[in-house]
């Protein structure tokens, strides 16, 4: 039996925080229905394109429904409007429903912003994107806000960080509503390698540490990252940045407070949890990552956690 999926559309909604999702459910063909919702027929969305043939909100949803709350370009600015006042009336009407878990709500990006307004994340563990998490807290002062999350779920609410981290967690409805088959294959349609957990941080190693401007530490950076497994030594990466391996070690320290080998460690963690996640065993795990035993990844692994 396919789910209908209602994506709720106001002037100025992030096309991925949109699309993303869509086209990943789409993906997993007849498993899902797709109905686009909102105040207004047409809207115009972050990029400039007018998105058109949008049905007026349903006086109700039926259950076993997923409604889909994107984000949009600027929430103080967007969040403001007539259509967004009658969307939030129209959540409100929706919250029997959501609250007794009879439909899903997923919200990606700000679009937790908008739910908070319409009060359905009351005593709710939720997550947005880390530019707002502040803004969320001040919408639900009763809601349980968890920063640096991809996504996170509480009694059928589930919320999201920023734009691509919806995609991460559509993988994850498909793979809970369809089985994990459907979305190891729709993952690599679109050529995403991984799938990501609600529990991984926002900010991953790929992305933490490169808020430098040094050229040396950015081309040691780019040959880890493009090759984690190999079986790098400290010379051979600062031969990768041009400079000495001493004067890597002193780079490093300096700009981002971490040393080489933890730095390279991190990126191997993500990694293998990674390989996890898809289901690989520890062992192939490990080794894919560039650990040289499973011994030596749970180690590494300890060292992450204390």
């Amino acid at each position: 039996m396919s789910v209908d999926v209602w994506f709720v559309m106001l002037p100025g909604v992030l096309s991925l925080d949109m699309t993303g999702p869509a086209e990943t459910f789409a993906l997993a063909g007849n498993a899902f229905r797709l109905h686009f919702i909102g105040p207004d027929a047409e809207v115009p969305t972050s990029i400039g394109i007018t998105m058109s043939n949008i049905a007026p909100l349903p006086d109700t949803l039926p259950e076993g429904s997923l409604l889909v709350l994107p984000g949009v370009s600027d929430s103080a600015r967007f969040f403001a409007t007539p259509q967004a006042e009658k969307v939030r009336h129209w959540l409100m009407r929706q919250q029997p429903l959501i609250h007794s878990q009879k439909i899903t709500l997923m919200c990606v990006c700000s679009g937790s912003l908008l739910a908070a307004k319409a009060g359905l994340m009351n005593g709710i563990q939720c997550t947005t994107h880390h530019d707002v998490i502040a803004r969320l807290r001040a919408a639900a002062p009763t809601a349980q806000v968890k920063e640096n999350r991809i996504f996170i779920e509480d009694r059928s609410i589930w919320t999201s960080a920023g734009i691509t981290s919806g995609i991460d967690l559509t993988l994850h409805l498909i793979n809970r509503l369809c089985g994990p088959d459907m979305a190891l294959t729709v993952a690599r349609e679109m050529v995403v390698w991984f799938r990501r957990s609600g529990d991984d941080p926002q900010l991953s190693p790929w992305l933490r540490y490169r808020n430098h401007l040094h050229p040396a530490i950015h081309r040691a950076q780019d040959a880890l990252t493009a090759g984690p497994e190999k079986s790098w030594s400290l010379a051979e990466i600062a031969a990768c940045a041009h400079v000495s391996p001493r004067h890597l070690t002193r780079l490093f320290q300096q700009h981002l407070g971490i040393s080489v080998r933890d730095y390279l460690e991190q990126l191997r963690l993500a990694v293998a949890e990674q390989w996890l996640i898809q289901g690989r065993g520890v062992e192939h795990a490990a080794q894919a990552a560039g650990f040289s035993s499973p011994r030596q990844f749970h180690r590494a692994r300890q060292r992450a956690i204390s």
